[in-house]
């Protein structure tokens, strides 16, 4: 069955994303079910997502991440409002994360923290050849702290 696409490559949440997300060792994106994932032998990252629930219950969240978090950071993210339950992943312990919450923009998003969460998520998920080729990169929040061009960025 295919997935009808339910994300515009002009997005410029999901620029950030990209640039953020692919600078992991091994990561790549590929489309699964109409929204990009990233992965590096397991996915770490999904780009937009919802709830679960009835048609009237079920709310989209279309700028958005959804992560495996750090296990001693999950109360603390649960409890901000930018974070929902995901549908499908929710029961296997990811949270979703709102980068559009209360009208923010992509140059308005904390990008050092979305950093931070994917980075937990991959750390969760990769496997232990690409966790050591992760400890030598330079990888850090500072370098995510602009835009994709900005001039902290890696290149």
């Amino acid at each position: 069955m295919t997935h009808p696409r339910m994300f515009d490559d002009g997005d410029p949440y999901l620029a950030r994303v990209r640039h953020l997300c692919l600078t992991f060792p091994e990561a790549e994106e590929k489309v699964s079910h109409g929204r990009p994932t990233f992965r590096a032998a397991k996915v770490f990252t999904v780009y937009g997502g919802g709830t679960k629930g009835n048609a009237s219950e079920r709310t989209r969240y279309d700028h958005s991440l959804l992560l495996l978090p750090d296990a001693g950071e999950r109360i603390a993210l649960e409890q901000d409002p930018r974070s929902f339950v995901p549908a499908y992943y929710g029961p296997a312990g990811w949270i979703g994360w709102n980068l559009a919450h209360d009208g923010t923009t992509a140059d308005e998003v904390d990008w050092a923290e979305v950093f931070e969460l994917v980075d937990a998520s991959y750390r969760a998920l990769a496997p232990p050849r690409l966790l050591r080729e992760l400890e030598l990169t330079e990888l850090s929040p500072s370098a995510f702290a602009t835009g994709p061009d900005g001039p902290e960025t890696l290149g």
